[in-house]
Formats: C-alpha cells, structure tokens, sequence
C-alpha cells in the first residue's frame, strides 16, 4: 500500500547573504504578504516559517499593522512561528548565546500566540553536540535537520543524544528542506510524482506519511498550492497539508530505533561547508569580543549596580544572535554583507560597554582617585595581572602597590611617558586661542593641577588627579589677558603633566568580586617579592619556574611543562594556496607550501619579574597569488615579516603567544603548527557546553571531500599539546598524528567558486568577495600552549581557557584623592572542577522577585560536585526558558551535583525583605560597601 502524504509549506529565508539585509527584508515582506492572503483565503493552507522568529520580527516592523492577522493565524495552528530568534551557526558562536537565541525566539512567538515546539535547524552547516540537552532543558522534545547526519542513519527519524544522556526525537530531512518540490514542478502530474519519490525513499518511510517539504530559498508557496494537493489527494495516496510540528507530533510513529550521540559533522547526506570556520576571521574575533563584553556586562550589572540596565543588555544580545546567523558570522556572504554584520557586532559591544563601565562606576565612587578598583568576572578569586597608569617614580625609587588590607604586592615598570606635552612660542595677542582649550579644568585629556605666569611665560602643570587647590577658568583669563597687555610680543607656553608610568601589578581579586588598589613610589622599604617565581627573559629563552620556553634558530618555540613535558618547533608557520571559496577550502594541484623563513630576530622586550616578553620576527616570501592557472601559485613573491610576541607570566602554566602580520598576499591559508612529541589518533575541542573528542578522518560520501577541519572555542588539546583560544578557530591534526595545525587565515575572493576541486556542485552563485581576501589588513591572533602529558584533564584546561579569555576589569577611582581603599568584596563563588559558569545576570519578575540567574556546565564526563556561595538564601532550579523546576535547600550556601556534561541553571534570591523596612519589591538593593 503506498505511503500517504504530508506537505508542509514553509520558505528557508537567509536574512542575509549574497544581497544585504534590506535587500532580502523587501523580497521578504512580499513573501510573508502572500503567505497571509494565501491563509486567508483557503482555511486548508497552513505554514512554516523557517523556525526562526527574526523573520517575523523584520516583517511586523515593515507591516505593524498586519501584527493581529499573523497572531489570528498562529492562534488557529495554522501559521507556525519559532523557536529560534535566528538560525545560527552553532559552531561560531558560545552555547550562552545559542540558550539565549532560544529565549528571545521563544519569548517573540509567545507574545503572537505561542511557538513552534520543535527544534528546526533546516540549514546549518553541521550541529553541536549538546544540542539535545539544550532542546530538552527547554520542553522541546522533537527536533528536523538536515545537514551532518551521519550514515548509519537509514530512516527518516532518529533519536539525537547528548553528551549527558538527553534525547530529542529527530526528523531527517536526508533530501533536503525543499524535497516536496520536485513533486510539484507540474501540478497536474502530483500524485503520480509523489508515486515515483515514495518507490525510490520507501525504505526510509516505513509506515510513515512522506514528509514533503514544499518550499525553498526566499520565496513563498504558489497561492495554488492547496488546491493542486486537494484535486491529487485520493483514497490510495491521501494528501494532508500541515506544518511542521503537526507532522512530527501528529503524523509518525514514535518508535525510532536508530540513535546518534553527540555532534553531527558528517559529510555523508549533505555538504557542511568546513571552511567557513575559517574565511573572514575578523567576524570571528568580533564574535567573541561581543560575547565577552555583554557576559561581563550582564555580570557586573547584576552583582554590583543599582540600575537594571536588562533593556541594553537585551538589545545587545539581539545584535549578538543576528549575527549568527548562518550565513552572517560565517562569512559567506558579500564583502557589503560582512561589513554589515562587522557593524552589528561593534555595536553590541558597545552597547555592552556602556553597561559595563555604568555598573562598575558605582563601586569606583568609592575608591580614591589615586587608586584603581579591579573587578573580576570569573566566580573564583585568582590573582591578576592589571596595567595602570600612575605617577613615575623618582630616580632612585620604586613603585609598590598596597591593597585595602595594607598588603604589599610588586610592581613592574612597563613604561615612562613623556612629562612635555606641548612647548610653543606665540604672539601675546594669540594667547587667548591658548585658553580656548580648557573646559573647564581639562587640558589635553588631563586636569590641570596648578599654572604659573611670569611675564612672556605661561607654564601649565597637569595631573591624572589633581593635588592643587580649586582651580578657577575665569580667573585665569583675567590673569593673562593682564599678562598680556603689560608685556606684548613673543611669549612661551609650556604644558607639562606629572611624569606618568605604566605599571603592571599582580593583584588578588576575590572571586566574582572587587578589589581596590593603590600604587606608589616605595620610599626606603625593600620591594616585596612575587609569590611565585618571577618571570625572566633573555633573547633566547623565558622562565617562570613553571614554563620553560627556549627560542630555536629557525625562530620556533621548544616549550617545557612543569611535568617535564616537551614541545619542540611551537609556532612553525605552513603557507600554502587556497583555490577555493567561502565555503571550502581548495588547494592547487601544484601547490608549494612556504615554512622557512628568509630571516629570524629575537628581541627582549620585557624582563619581569611579573612577565616577561620576547618578540620573534620571521619574514617570509609568500606568492602574491596564484597564477592564472588557478592549480600553481603566482611566482612574484612578497616579503612578510610575521611577529610572534611569546609572553610567560608568573604563576602561569602556559605561554602565551601571539602573531601579528600586514597579509598583502591573496589566495592562501596560513596554519600555526604545534608538532607533537608522538602520532596521536585523537583531538579534543572545547565548544558549546561541552568537550568534543574526534578522529583524525571524516566521514564523506555526498558532494564534498571530507576534509578533517574541526572547530573549537575556548581550547583545542591533542596528545600532550592544549593550545587555549581567544576565539572560535578552524583545527586539524596533520601529518599522520603528529601535529596540532591551526588555522591562522584563509585569504579567498569569491562566495563561491563553480568548479572546486574538492565539492561537486556550487555552494553558491559566483559572487566576487573581494574583502575575504584581507589584503592590507593586520591579522593577529592571541593563543597560549599549555604542555602537559595528563591532557586537558589534567592541565585543568577548562579552568585556564576561563582565566586566558576574561581578563579582570580596571577603573580608576573617582573618590576624593589620597582616602583609604575600601575592602574587597566577593560575589557569586563557584567550586568545582572541569565546571564552566556561561552566565551571571539579573533576573526578576513580579511573581518571583528579582534574583541572580547563574549557569553551570559540567564539563567532563564524570560529572561534578558544586559549591556555589555568595549574598542569598533561596534557590530555584530553572529550565533554559527560566521556568521554575523545584526549589534547592541553600545551608551555607547550594550544594549540587551535576551529572556528566550537565547544564544546570540556577536562580538565586534574597527571601521577601517586609514592605516597612525595604524599598518596593521590584527593587534591587545592592550593598556597596566593599
């Protein structure tokens, strides 16, 4: 008996891609137009819009006058919305923000009748393996996908697991999500079409309804389309029209036997597209400076400010998730595409700072302003290197820095800035444009601390914190305007400021928690020593009693961990051609990969003891481009000098390196190696809530070569080599086992390429991207190679990467001069080995109350026990749309026990404070008492 039908019209709409966002809105405000009209008009029509609220969102601001039709429309069930705000790129960006792609979409599709309670994820290119914990810890028990999919897989369903055991009930789209509309080319000739598509996939149906997608890229259903189902329907083959979470729940059986755990990055159904991990680096690294600044600024909002600034913080992440999208981060789009979403992202981060900097001006208030306050926004306390700019000390003396509980801590000098900031010599009658440059007591982005006039000669003397007395504008101009007229002529004006020096400082910051700090000149006392070994440095080799770094001939790293372990040729650097796209990467037949350098110099440029800094430069010859045989790269060469800055700081298990170089060259992928002391058979990456281990092939078998080019976030491991990240980066173990290779840049000049050596067909139209190229750009990154034979494990990398990404926050204190620090105040305190915390942020409704919502990861496989302290004595457990699950005892604080690879989310609380003695409920009271 044939399989009867369900056809679920639905469009996938890109927001952005080969034409910009206000291009593809027009297109699609016509489109959801007929979608609306189309309901309307046949009460058989139903719709899927692609899973993702922005395009709801991006139509009601154009057509705010059609907001009750379309929630007329989801009421009925006949128009599904959410439950995504955006389809992401789960790879490019953190899990927080993936929870809080979730939230928004889900909270937009409530506010118009309700969302769509099935993950649908039609189109990005691969999935993360906590996806189903995610799904699940939001009441979201069905999920529809397409791409990574691996083989084993031969039905149309299957059931996805994560990591810690969660499942969601997955529908393969192993045809694609416009598979439905092969059938519908002549409409007179369905039924016998859909005949022909349920003999060739009968096999994967069973006794299953064919799921027909009948929709495609950015455009909407025929307004015909139901009544052309309507005449093919019959009692043999019967034909529904329904959306998709009424297939899903309403139409298959739930036995699927077929199970697959963890991240899907198989090649073997669909094209994944690795190499955009890879192309336009700077949305990456944009990525990730948003992320971090809006974490930071949610974290001290809520710890530490009397202001709910949520309303800033909710627009920041909007900008943030936007940009995920899965042809937005990645890079695939127009050079016109990127700029936008370059764009996008600096505001986020702005919009962020902005919070930030407003939190952490409350408790600066009271610091004195010869004093800095320091936050940390990682919930345990650590000890942090911290730049200031103070005032230089004297010949012969030396700076000390003192904490609120009289402690002294070492001081290193970075650098002096020069004391005469300007020395002119002008006409008398000219003096008065001189004045027009104070406002009111600044001078030069300084204050101006006292002045002296004698005649012919006006000397300003500036300080960060002035020590003088009151300083009056109007005076002043009286004073010279008299100067003036008794002594016409030639006069000088001289602006000196205070000799300043940057100063680093090793400074003990409690955990989620502030610390004031004062430095001075050490008058007399013996400068206290660091607490660890100090840092040393010579042109050859570093030290901090922990690492051991030497610098080879060929201007590579052998670094040496405290247990022993050696990593010899650390920062080898392998240029190769690239003849692919945005999408892949393509190398020429003929290609000629450069890793020798013509030239290598070693500088000292700091010699602790709190850090010490090497700077190697290596200059290379890389080819211009290829060829115009795009298989042989171009014989013109262009010398490169790359700077790598390797750093070691006390206390610290790892090296810091960074790279910097001008790419003047086009066509080409440069990798930084970290060879390995023996072949390994696997790598393992930190990512979204989770640590993914991986083999040293992929799976293939669709239209693509599969390349094994993995992502990882905040750190990447292989053998006895964990190289921490600053951002999301592009991976590959090379040479047999024997090297980690990491992707430093991927310079390419197209969307996509018709004819690639390594994919079938065209990802994409031929669009010229000229910006991929990055021509003319700096391109840096910041990494750090820990050496440890026991792996990430036991180097505690989950630990370390936290403290490499999120440096501490330095203000300066605007309390009167010379006062005394205020106390160190602690936070939100996390214990916990392998525990990551993505989130700490305000939180308050008018049925709970305000209250501080923390997230947890466990992130390892034997789970772990957590301690969690700080100023509250409720507790409720929440699911990842902050729903109340149960209330946890808190004695001393919350005792927890998460399972292996667990996401828990928590919500802290003060009980209820009596009407009588406390402001309004909805306030937040905030002590600032440090």
């Amino acid at each position: 008996m044939p399989n009867s039908a369900v056809f679920v019209p639905h469009f996938h709409w890109d927001r952005e891609w080969y034409e910009p966002f206000q291009v593809f809105r027009h297109r699609l405000v016509t489109a959801l137009d007929t979608v609306l009209e189309t309901a309307e008009a046949d009460p058989d029509f139903r719709f899927t819009v692609d899973g993702q609220m922005a395009a709801v969102e991006d139509y009601l601001e154009m057509r705010p006058e059609n907001r009750d039709r379309v929630a007329a429309l989801v009421r009925e069930g006949r128009l599904a919305i959410g439950p995504w705000l955006i389809l992401l790129d789960e790879f490019l960006c953190s899990g927080e923000t993936i929870v809080r792609n979730l939230r928004m979409g889900w909270a937009a599709a409530e506010r118009l009748g309700g969302a769509m309670p099935v993950g649908y994820l039609p189109d990005m290119f691969g999935h993360i393996a906590q996806m189903p914990q995610i799904l699940a810890r939001a009441g979201i028990d069905h999920a529809a996908l397409w791409r990574g999919v691996p083989g084993s897989v031969d039905g149309h369903a299957f059931r996805w697991r994560a990591p810690d055991g969660s499942e969601v009930r997955t529908e393969f789209l192993f045809d694609g999500y416009d598979n439905g509309l092969d059938v519908l080319l002549v409409p007179d000739r369905i039924g016998s079409a859909l005949g022909e598509y349920d003999r060739m996939t009968a096999e994967r149906w069973g006794g299953d309804p064919v799921l027909a997608m009948a929709g495609t890229d950015h455009n909407a259903p025929d307004p015909q389309l139901a009544a052309w189902l309507r005449r093919a329907s019959g009692e043999e083959r019967p034909i529904t029209i329904a959306t998709l979470d009424e297939y899903v729940r309403g139409h298959v059986r739930d036995e699927v036997h077929s199970v697959v755990t963890g991240e899907l990055r198989s090649h073997v159904r669909g094209n994944i597209l690795p190499g955009v991990l890879s192309v336009r680096l700077g949305l990456k690294q944009r990525m990730a400076v948003a992320e971090r600044t809006v974490d930071h600024a949610e974290r001290m909002n809520a710890l530490w400010a009397r202001r709910d600034d949520s309303a800033f913080l909710s627009l920041a992440w909007h900008k943030i998730i936007e940009s995920t999208a899965h042809d937005s981060v990645v890079g695939s789009g127009t050079d016109e595409t990127c700029d936008q979403v370059a764009a996008r992202l600096e505001e986020a981060a702005q919009t962020a700072r902005a919070v930030r900097d407003a939190a952490l001006a409350e408790p600066a208030a009271l610091v004195p302003g010869d004093g800095h306050l320091v936050a940390n926004p990682l919930p345990w306390a650590r000890t942090a290197l911290v730049e200031v700019e103070v005032a230089a000390p004297a010949a012969g003396s030396a700076l000390i820095a003192n904490t609120a509980d009289g402690s002294s801590h070492p001081v290193q000098l970075v650098s002096e800035a020069p004391t005469v900031l300007s020395d002119e010599r002008l006409d008398a009658s000219q003096l008065e444009r001189v004045l027009r440059r104070i406002h009111r007591r600044e001078l030069f982005g300084r204050q101006i601390d006292h002045y002296e006039l004698t005649p012919n000669l006006l000397v300003f003397h500036l300080a960060e914190v002035p020590a003088g007395g009151p300083f009056d504008l109007m005076v002043l101009r009286g004073e010279v305007a008299a100067a003036a007229a008794a002594h016409p002529g030639r006069w000088r004006v001289r602006t000196l400021t205070e000799a300043r020096a940057t100063a680093l400082v090793a400074v003990p910051v409690p955990a989620s928690g502030l610390a004031g700090l004062r430095v001075r000149a050490n008058h007399g006392s013996a400068a206290p020593a660091t607490r660890s070994a100090p840092a040393t440095a010579t042109s050859g080799a570093l030290s901090n009693g922990l690492v051991e770094v030497a610098v080879a001939a060929d201007g590579t790293l052998e670094v040496t961990g405290v247990d022993g372990t050696v990593l010899t040729g650390v920062g080898r650097l392998v240029d190769g051609g690239d003849r692919g796209d945005s999408y892949n990467y393509a190398p020429p037949a003929l290609d000629a990969p450069v890793s020798e350098p013509t030239s290598i110099t070693a500088d000292v440029l700091e010699t602790g003891p709190l850090r010490s800094r090497v700077r190697v430069t290596r200059v290379y010859e890389w080819p211009a481009a290829l060829s115009s045989d795009r298989d042989v790269r171009g014989y013109r060469t262009v010398p490169t000098p790359v700077e790598m800055l390797v750093e070691l700081r006390a206390g610290e298990p790892f090296v810091r390196i960074s790279t910097s170089f001008l790419n003047q060259c086009a066509d080409h992928r440069l990798r930084f190696h970290v060879p390995l002391p023996e072949p390994v058979a696997t790598s393992a990456s930190a990512g979204q809530f989770a640590v993914t281990e991986r083999g040293l092939t992929a799976e293939g078998g669709w239209g693509e070569y599969p390349l094994p080019t993995f992502p990882a976030s905040s750190f990447v491991s292989a053998g006895p080599a964990t190289v921490l990240l600053d951002h999301s980066t592009e991976y590959e173990v090379v040479d047999d086992g024997s090297a980690l290779a990491l992707t430093l840049l991927r310079a390419v000049g197209s969307i996509s390429v018709n004819i690639h050596p390594l994919r079938d067909e065209p990802a994409a139209s031929e669009i010229p991207a000229p910006g991929a190229q990055e021509l003319g750009m700096r391109i840096e990154h910041r990494l750090a190679v820990v050496p440890s034979a026991a792996g990430w494990r036991g180097a505690d990398a989950v630990a370390l990467a936290e403290e490499f990404r999120n440096d501490v926050l330095v203000v300066r204190g605007t309390a009167p001069a010379g006062g005394r620090l205020p106390e160190d105040t602690t936070g939100v305190r996390v214990e916990g080995r392998d525990v990551q915390v993505s989130s700490i942020r305000r939180v308050g409704d008018d049925a709970h109350g305000a209250g501080t919502e923390v997230r947890l990861t466990a992130m390892s496989d034997t789970g772990s026990p957590v301690r969690v302290t700080g100023s509250f004595r409720e507790a409720t457990t929440v699911d990842l749309l902050g729903r109340p699950i149960a209330p946890v005892p808190v004695r001393d604080g919350l005792e927890l026990t998460l399972a292996p690879w667990e996401i828990r989310t928590v919500v802290l609380r003060q009980p209820p404070t009596p009407p009588r003695s406390a402001p309004a409920a909805s306030k937040k009271v905030v002590n600032l008492a440090f």
